[in-house]
């Protein structure tokens, strides 16, 4: 903990550093004052009664989580960030099947420009979709809509809930280009991070009642277990020894200095998407079969609209399986790795260039996503065995899923930018003691 106090009074002796944390934290600050402002005419005393009395489904809790409260608050921010990631996710299923959107995305920093203001356009197109659906299926079904809301009003309401979702947008651009981390994903996990301390204390006042506070030692205790999993199958690479080409300096060949002498293979190359994908796709049948309508909607609804239930999470742990498989062989494209390392003079030992290559990375990475995509199921109905062991649904939602891995991968990626920015400025001692496993080469470490 001393170590720990004292790089980060190191770090803020950076001025420009100092500088960065101070405008990601405004412009936190900022989304997060967003996230109360309540829509003009909505009765926010009416929606309040009825989410007490009513309570919240599966995908109002989700979308509330990734809003942090937006969305339950009837914010301008509502629709928070997930218009945005809807239209990336679109964007990037494009570059699979459009040539155009294929173009663009080997053209480098012009052809990345052009599949931004594309995204931003997209996301502008779902957001005009989603605030009528949000206002008519959540507002005016919470009994929170105004006395008189005609035409002007609902118009109104809907420039606002798209401005909204387009300013978080800049707000995370901007901390991206002038703050510390991807501002995205920062935004996500604060939104996520904000509902933690009510829920454990929701959580802690139960124990406290039932004069069980072993209870709560063991869940701390799980939570880290859980957490220092996930680091590690986040952090996890498999490291495919290489051969790499050499330089002829004079009369001499030399090793191309720091290049890598290995081609790491993440065992979770696809990270969070696999559960995003399965968790929405999840959404359908409850939504069509809620009423349970018929011998098999009725069948539907009892064992797939509990999400704590057997029959719902075995069927998601199967979804995610499959979705794992689907984005890493998005991810990961085998011949153009192999192509890559042949026209750079790279070889893997033992195996011939071109198709040999291309097919023995292939078979790694299939070998290597199995565990990954087992694990990743198994984080993602954590969150039900936790339910089952006594804790309460608002905290048990943070013991695995969708959740717990974007506030791992978020946390870690931004303490890579910060490790990052000080080696580049030479000011690597700074953080002695604090780096995070595996994010060097060997060759860096040895250039020491």
């Amino acid at each position: 903990m001393k170590r720990l106090i004292t790089n980060l009074k190191n770090i803020w002796k950076v001025e420009e550093l100092r500088k960065r944390i101070i405008l990601t934290l405004s412009l936190i600050l900022i989304y997060r004052i967003g996230s109360f402002i309540i829509l003009p005419g909505v009765n926010y005393t009416a929606l309040a009664a009825a989410q007490e009395r009513e309570g919240q489904n599966m995908l109002e809790t989700l979308l509330s989580l990734f809003s942090g409260g937006g969305f339950s608050n009837a914010s301008v921010m509502a629709l928070g960030i997930m218009p945005y990631i809807s239209a990336s996710i679109i964007m990037q299923l494009l570059g699979m099947a459009v040539p155009a959107v294929q173009k663009m995305q080997n053209e480098g920093e012009s052809g990345r420009k052009q599949i931004n203001n594309i995204t931003r356009i997209l996301t502008i197109i779902i957001c005009a979709l989603q605030a009528p659906s949000y206002l008519a299926l959540y507002v005016e079904s919470k009994g929170a809509m105004p006395a008189e809301a005609g035409t002007f009003w609902w118009t109104q309401t809907i420039i606002v809930l798209v401005a909204g979702a387009m300013f978080a947008v800049w707000l995370g651009e901007r901390i991206t280009d002038k703050g510390i981390g991807n501002g995205i994903s920062l935004l996500i996990t604060v939104g996520i991070l904000s509902r933690l301390p009510s829920a454990f204390m929701a959580e802690f006042g139960l124990a406290v009642e039932s004069g069980n506070l072993i209870k709560i030692v063991i869940e701390i205790f799980v939570f880290m277990v859980v957490v220092l999993g996930t680091v590690l199958i986040v952090q996890g690479v498999r490291k495919v020894p290489l051969n790499t080409a050499k330089r002829v300096v004079g009369a001499r060949a030399v090793e191309e200095q720091g290049a890598r002498n290995y081609l790491p293979i993440k065992v979770n190359a696809s990270g969070v998407m696999p559960i995003i994908f399965a968790q929405a796709i999840m959404t359908v049948p409850m939504m069509i079969f809620a009423g349970g309508n018929g011998e098999g909607g009725g069948f539907i609804a009892r064992n797939f609209s509990d999400i704590y239930g057997l029959g719902y999470n075995a069927l998601l742990a199967v979804l995610i399986i499959v979705f794992t498989y689907f984005y890493t062989a998005i991810m990961i494209n085998p011949r153009k790795i192999a192509d890559e390392l042949k026209r750079s003079g790279g070889f893997i030992p033992g195996i011939r260039p071109g198709e040999e290559t291309a097919s023995y990375i292939d078979s790694l990475v299939s070998r290597i996503t199995l565990p990954g995509s087992i694990f990743l199921a198994f984080i993602a109905i954590i969150p039900a065995i936790a339910k089952i062991a006594g804790v309460n649904d608002a905290f048990a939602m943070f013991f695995g899923g969708t959740s717990l891995l974007i506030m791992v991968g978020v946390v870690l990626d931004t303490l890579q930018q910060v490790e990052s920015y000080l080696l580049n400025r030479h000011m690597d001692s700074l953080m002695d003691g604090s780096r995070i496993q595996g994010r060097r080469t060997q060759n860096e470490m040895s250039g020491m």
